[in-house]
């Protein structure tokens, strides 16, 4: 009886062996097959994972390095350009101011000069242009700068030799401008050749 006993209890413990074995070997043959699958699934997760932090987007939403490193230096070239411009207009604006002033300061020499050259034209003559021009400046104006009638040039500013030959011409009677021969004649009549020089130098210098 005893012996029967345990024969029996060593079959038990046989078959026992055998199903967990083939439990066993079921269970990695199960997990062998879901693997590949399982490797397959995690695969584009972890391509997208690698894709966002080329992009600078590990972490979050937190920028690269690079990427800040760029963007400061196009705010930094901005504000260069920005400064270096209002630079170019602040030397621009001092050279423009500069040239009137040396504009002006021309003008009022060369002003000065034609009034010396009066001057001394008036004490060579004897004739004082000035006074002389006194009985053009009611067509003329009194600067020189109307133009008689609507009609003539201004005459202020014009070469002193080119005034000559023009009022000797009205007062010999051979030049008759815009049909004011014979008005300019009555006006420049009396008129000497010294007198001639000195309203056409004084003119010049208007």
């Amino acid at each position: 009886m005893k012996k029967l006993t345990v024969l029996s209890i060593i079959a038990a413990s046989l078959l026992l062996t055998g199903c967990g074995d083939s439990s066993t070997g079921s269970a990695a043959k199960a997990s062998h097959e879901t693997a590949p699958v399982a490797h397959e699934a995690a695969a584009p997760a972890a391509a997208e994972k690698a894709m966002k932090c080329g992009e600078g987007k590990c972490g979050g939403d937190k920028k690269s390095a690079a990427t800040e490193a760029k963007e400061a230096a196009v705010v930094a070239v901005k504000k260069a350009t920005e400064a270096v411009t209002e630079k170019a207009k602040e030397v621009k604006a001092q050279a423009t101011a500069k040239v009137e002033e040396v504009k002006a300061k021309a003008t009022e020499a060369v002003d000065s000069a034609k009034a010396a050259v009066a001057s001394v034209v008036a004490s060579a003559t004897g004739s004082d242009g000035k006074a002389l021009f006194a009985k053009c400046a009611g067509c003329h104006g009194a600067d020189g700068k109307t133009a008689a009638l609507g009609k003539s040039a201004v005459i202020a500013g014009q070469a002193a030799a080119d005034l000559e030959t023009k009022i000797a011409g009205y007062k010999a009677g051979t030049l008759n401008t815009k049909g004011m021969g014979a008005l300019m004649k009555g006006q420049v009549a009396g008129l000497s050749d010294a007198d001639v020089k000195a309203v056409a130098s004084y003119i010049s210098g208007l």
